[in-house]
């Protein structure tokens, strides 16, 4: 168990890395007008989630705790939106359309409105 906490660990501590890397590369890049960095990162780490998920289930025999370490640690540290990707794909490839919509449109919703909401408490509790 403490092997894979490690894994995982060390994993989201490399995708965070790799995720500042790509950020900051996209903004020399492209500018800052737009966050083509995040973009970059969220389709990339959705790509790699499928990828990397489908190849453990089928011709890849990687042990757990190094899949955790991968796809938990590394491209959950890279971006939690290929969990949201590969978790809405997961419902809509078992013919859970409704569900796969719903996670959808309350990740998004939701989360916007949470954001909306933590600026909101901040503004309401931090210095006048």
């Amino acid at each position: 168990m403490l092997f894979k906490v490690l894994l995982v660990f060390l994993g989201a501590g490399a995708g965070g890395l790799a995720r500042w890397g790509v950020q900051e590369a996209c903004a020399r890049q492209f500018g800052k007008h737009f966050p083509w960095g995040t973009l970059a990162v969220n389709v990339v780490g959705c790509l790699l989630v499928g990828f990397l998920a489908g190849m453990f289930a089928t011709t890849w025999n990687v042990r757990e705790e190094y899949r955790l370490g991968i796809i938990v640690g590394f491209l959950g540290g890279f971006t939690t939106f290929s969990a949201f990707g590969r978790e809405t794909f997961a419902l809509a490839a078992g013919q859970q359309a409704g569900w796969a919509l719903g996670n959808i449109v309350l990740n998004v919703a939701v989360g916007l409105l949470a954001v909306w909401a933590g600026a909101w408490l901040a503004g309401r509790l931090g210095p006048a």
